[in-house]
């Protein structure tokens, strides 16, 4: 099953978004360069117990790409809102590396709103990031990044996959999506979209924005982590912390995948996932359920 296409104005914006099947809600959540149709692989599979909802977020994809806040605050915000606009009380937030890191700030910032938490090869969880990443942050990527964008997105993804062979930067897979995500990056305005979104949660040591002082708050909604053990992008090591810090959370791990394991076995995935909802009841949260029950002072 095809995705269905949408498109709205969101705060002045255009938004485009896609949908598919009926029934509880999953809003789904791309990575960073990425956009709504990574969830292809798995949209016929979840649409026969769901409704899905993908937007291409802000920057990215087929929606505008503004001078505007890039934050993952902003990009939860305007996931809220998009909710809003179609109607949707509450839904299970699925996040995929930069979405994991908005869904977990979704989840935050809107409990009420958030039923189930999926978490997918997840941004904000750690410090270490791949170095072309990294390298983003940099002063002067904004002179490099055209140069990349503007080459053949699979020859460039071989290229980069045999110079880091040849380090210690060995990306496994990995490379090519990177490459995908630079050579989608054909106007001036994603590239600025992508290095502001870029910034926000990146520096050059390594990601600048955690979630992990925050992250026993989850306890009240139930939550999956899913990783590829072959990712070089973010390492499952990742994921392994993050549910030893989330109480009654569950991990599942992907032998043979790398840092799309929806991409890499998407029957498994789409099994998975649809077993969670299932088996889970969905979370019922106010929106100030974090705070202390008495004042400790």
């Amino acid at each position: 099953m095809t995705l269905a296409s949408h498109e709205l104005r969101l705060h002045g914006h255009s938004l485009t978004y896609r949908t598919a099947g009926s029934g509880p809600t999953l809003l789904l959540l791309h990575g960073i360069a990425n956009s709504s149709q990574t969830w292809e692989p798995v949209a016929g599979a979840l649409a026969r117990h769901f409704s899905v909802v993908a937007p291409d977020l802000l920057g990215h994809g087929a929606s505008a790409t503004p001078r505007t806040d890039y934050s993952l605050g902003a990009h939860a915000s305007a996931a809220r809102d998009l909710l809003s606009v179609l109607d949707v009380p509450r839904a299970t937030v699925v996040g995929h590396s930069l979405g994991g890191g908005i869904a977990l700030q979704f989840a935050y910032q809107f409990p009420e709103r958030c039923e189930r938490l999926v978490l997918v090869s997840s941004g904000g969880l750690g410090r270490e990031v791949h170095l072309l990443l990294r390298a983003a942050a940099l002063p002067g990527a904004d002179w490099v990044l055209p140069v990349l964008a503007s080459r053949g997105l699979r020859g460039l993804g071989r290229g980069l996959d045999a110079v880091l062979r040849r380090t210690p930067l060995a990306p496994g897979g990995d490379a090519e999506i990177l490459a995908r995500g630079f050579g989608s990056l054909g106007s001036s305005g994603s590239r600025q979209a992508f290095l502001h979104t870029v910034r926000s949660v990146i520096e050059p040591g390594g990601q600048r924005v955690s979630a992990n002082d925050r992250l026993h708050l989850a306890a009240g909604i139930p939550t999956q982590i899913v990783w590829g053990e072959r990712d070089s992008i973010i390492p499952v090591a990742h994921g392994r912390a993050a549910h030893e810090a989330m109480p009654g959370s569950r991990l599942e791990v992907f032998p043979r995948a790398g840092h799309m394991p929806h991409h890499d076995d998407p029957d498994r995935f789409a099994a998975l996932l649809t077993d969670f909802c299932a088996s889970t009841a969905a979370a019922q949260l106010s929106s100030d359920h974090w705070r202390p029950s008495q004042d400790l002072g």
